[in-house]
């Protein structure tokens, strides 16, 4: 398959690292040109650059920006530049939201800063609202393919009370309500949406969560396969959700954890 041929493209929010990055290089590998909204400091971007140099290596376009995707001046301006970016013709055929900025403090303690109103907007802003923000945005701008996928990473703690975790739990809950509509009241224009709930991963966001050692620990004793889902193992089902054969998958959260979930 001559992969420049294909006008066809994923744009992966938070693709820089973990969940994101496998989905970015997943996709790329399938033929998908790639391009990825992250933000990330200076001193980091060396090593971004080298892992971002595994989607070019697959000989698809790639095009990157380090930007904030949640504020609406910024988003405003990305699409923009997206949109003037992509040759004439090209299209979003996926977009994968996997923005992982939230607060985790406990809701009582005595020793810590609690869990405040406005860490809770802030976590819900990002992880949830923004899917639907960047969405219609796109919309707006025409730049979604005809059949296109929508797809978001949401956790166990979206149901499950897990200690620090309130504002992301919270956030997790309404990134699944809000996909349930969006796949409903968008799927007239070809658009089908779906969150995959990924098993315990070790990454950099899961070692952000106080006590996440005993998560890992957990979570492999729990497995039936006795190991933790990997991101390769998440972004495997994030192309297959982009397949023909998918293309009636719709407002659906699809588990991806080994039967983790199940004890």
């Amino acid at each position: 398959m001559d992969k420049l041929k294909t006008k066809n493209w994923a744009l992966i929010l938070g693709g820089s690292k973990g969940l994101g990055l496998a989905s970015a290089i997943k996709l790329a590998q399938n033929g998908y040109h790639i391009l990825v909204v992250h933000r990330d400091r200076n001193m980091d971007m060396k090593g971004i650059a080298n892992d971002f140099m595994k989607i070019t290596a697959t000989g698809v376009l790639f095009k990157s920006y380090n930007q904030d995707a949640i504020l609406k001046d910024s988003r405003d301006k990305l699409t923009q530049k997206i949109k003037d970016f992509l040759p004439e013709g090209h299209k979003i055929k996926v977009l994968v939201h996997s923005i992982a900025k939230g607060n985790l403090k406990p809701m009582h303690s005595s020793k810590e800063k609690e869990l405040s109103n406005q860490d809770f907007q802030i976590t819900i802003n990002a992880m949830a609202l923004s899917l639907y923000d960047w969405t219609q945005a796109l919309i707006k701008a025409a730049l979604f393919a005809e059949d296109t996928r929508i797809i978001s990473f949401t956790s166990e703690g979206s149901t499950k009370a897990i200690a620090n975790y309130g504002a992301v739990g919270a956030a997790k809950a309404a990134l699944e309500a809000i996909s349930r509509n969006m796949a409903m009241e968008f799927a007239t224009l070809g658009i089908k949406t779906n969150c995959i709930q990924a098993g315990i991963t070790d990454t950099e966001s899961l070692r952000r969560i106080p006590g996440s050692e005993i998560l890992l620990k957990q979570a492999k004793q729990k497995n039936p396969g006795a190991r933790l889902t990997t991101p390769e193992d998440v972004a495997g089902v994030v192309y297959l959700l982009c397949t023909e054969e998918a293309k009636w998958i719709n407002g659906t959260v699809i588990k991806v954890d080994g039967g983790e979930s199940l004890r």
